[in-house]
């Protein structure tokens, strides 16, 4: 049984009144549903609470749930628009300034560093990490949304253009914004390393 499936299968045991098949789900689900809100909302407790009132309104929805989506695709949008909606009653909204990335090249070399055990590069490893969490949380909602699913919640290009809702050429197009908006910002740090001795 697929992944899909087993949700599924649970939901439907939810649906028919079995409480404990709920959570199961949100101990499958809460630590990627509680990354998501992290891109949102910075503090902790704060975001612990947005993820708890997005399981609330996940289980009041259930029996609406018909399975035309994944169900964790279900969660996510339920889990952004928490977020975004408890941003707008705080007065407060997620960074929306552009990336100049215009004559950046698509980055893919910059993750493949040889391990090594030196303090030199564990540095440089936490540096580009840094970097990287940096460059996400500047992007404009659409780039930050499409990389974070893309990258870590590993989702398909399907599956991030449903959960968008747009077309799988505009996901293409804004992950690789993402991709080039990093690169930029990470070119810089490889460079140095190649002209260490």
């Amino acid at each position: 049984m697929g992944e899909n499936e087993l949700d599924l299968e649970l939901v439907k045991r939810v649906q028919s009144g079995d409480k404990t098949a709920f959570d199961v789900l949100v101990r499958k689900y809460q630590h990627r549903i509680g990354a998501v809100i992290g891109r949102f909302v910075h503090d902790y407790a704060e975001s612990q609470d947005i993820a708890q009132e997005t399981f609330i309104r996940a289980y009041r929805a259930l029996n609406n749930f018909r399975g035309d989506a994944q169900f964790y695709t279900w969660l996510y949008r339920i889990a952004v628009n928490t977020a975004k909606n408890h941003l707008v009653s705080m007065k407060r909204r997620p960074p929306t300034s552009d990336v100049d990335a215009d004559d950046a090249e698509h980055f893919d070399g910059a993750y493949r560093m040889h391990d090594s055990d030196t303090p030199e590069h564990e540095l440089l490893r936490e540096e580009i990490a840094r970097t990287v969490s940096e460059v996400v949380a500047e992007l404009p909602e659409e780039l930050r949304q499409a990389i974070t699913l893309r990258e870590m919640e590993g989702l398909s290009y399907e599956e991030i253009s449903e959960t968008m809702d747009c077309p799988i050429g505009t996901v293409r197009s804004r992950i690789f914004r993402a991709r080039e908006a990093i690169d930029s910002r990470l070119r810089p740090l490889m460079d140095s390393e190649r002209v260490r001795p």
